[in-house]
């Protein structure tokens, strides 16, 4: 899939937002997905709903999604070369495209052993749509849980009733053979109390394999939202919710934390993502984060960690007293 290629040419193979600066991380015990063997394609800018943490409203307007072209492109580069085992269909919400499901078929047909979609999961609270889905191909659901109850899950998104169509969702997906669900939850001054909770109201879903917590970050250099929870103050909440899920057997993911705070559970730090292919036009907002900025960036051996990054940092410091480098082998 090389620039010589012209059928392949427009896509475009954006970086993860640790590549540039640290190694990849290996695949370790805390995760239960191997991110190299995934690749993302971005096929909506459209959402039905307001998160008040939404990292892209306001470029949601101006951003192009991938083509179908692009994606066929994509596909016919992996059945030829089996450069990836798993395909995920993303976007702002990937299930408000009429076309998804005819997505998943190709995607299968080309050899893609999973297809995964990343969703708010409120269509799936349709028991047909969700039969429809995985009948197309679909077996594993990336859904976003904001918080551990209706009233604050509502707040977040704004929409009335979100939170019981994505349980409700998340319910019928644990009633059906061979579907694997994972949940992610962006941390914000607005509900990272809630992790051990959240991780309490989740606990009877069977098919959960993994949660993520993602740590806020605003696209800006300021926090003009006020909604960058503290590290320091997220810490006991945070190391709370892992060690439920250690005792449950399910898998981890923690992004933008610092590694040291992380103590024994810095295994859950896992930066990297799956090769992705959006808009060039989003990483032009994406490096206004100002990310890997740390008084022991020089000094510290770690390869995985983002450090600080700007709205942090003139929010709360540089928590130098606090951060502790890892020392080179």
């Amino acid at each position: 899939m090389g620039s010589s290629d012209p059928e392949v040419r427009p896509l475009r193979f954006a970086r993860s937002p640790s590549a540039a600066q640290a190694a990849p991380v290996r695949f370790g015990t805390a995760s239960r997905f191997d991110h190299t063997r995934y690749v993302s394609s971005t096929l909506e800018f459209r959402c039905n709903l307001k998160c008040v943490h939404c990292m892209i409203e306001d470029t949601m307007d101006r951003l192009v999604p991938q083509t179908p072209e692009q994606l066929k492109a994509l596909l016919a580069h992996n059945a030829a070369h089996r450069t990836w085992t798993g395909l995920i269909l993303t976007g702002s919400e990937i299930t408000l495209h009429r076309d998804l499901p005819e997505w998943a078929r190709l995607a299968r047909q080309s050899g893609f052993e999973h297809v995964r979609i990343q969703t708010h999961g409120m269509r799936l609270a349709q028991a047909g749509y969700c039969e429809e889905l995985i009948d197309a191909g679909v077996d594993e659901f990336f859904v976003s849980v904001t918080a551990a109850d209706a009233a604050s899950h509502d707040a977040i998104t704004q929409v009335p009733g979100s939170f019981d169509k994505t349980l409700r969702g998340l319910e019928l997906l644990d009633a059906c053979d061979h579907v694997t669900t994972i949940t992610n939850t962006v941390v914000t001054s607005m509900n990272h109390t809630q992790l051990p909770r959240l991780v309490e109201r989740l606990d009877p879903l069977r098919r959960l394999a993994q949660m993520e917590f993602w740590f806020y970050f605003p696209m800006s250099e300021q926090d003009d939202k006020g909604l960058i929870p503290s590290h320091p103050e997220a810490l006991p909440y945070l190391r709370s919710a892992i060690a439920a899920l250690r005792a449950a057997g399910r898998g981890i993911e923690v992004k933008n934390f610092p590694e040291c705070l992380l103590g024994d559970d810095r295994d859950v730090l896992y930066n990297d993502q799956p090769a992705l292919f959006i808009d060039p036009a989003f990483w032009t907002e994406f490096d206004r984060n100002g990310f890997h900025q740390c008084v022991f960036r020089d000094r510290c051996a770690s390869t995985r960690c983002l450090g600080l990054n700007s709205a942090y940092i003139e929010k709360y410091g540089d928590h130098a007293a606090m951060l502790t480098p890892f020392s080179f082998p």
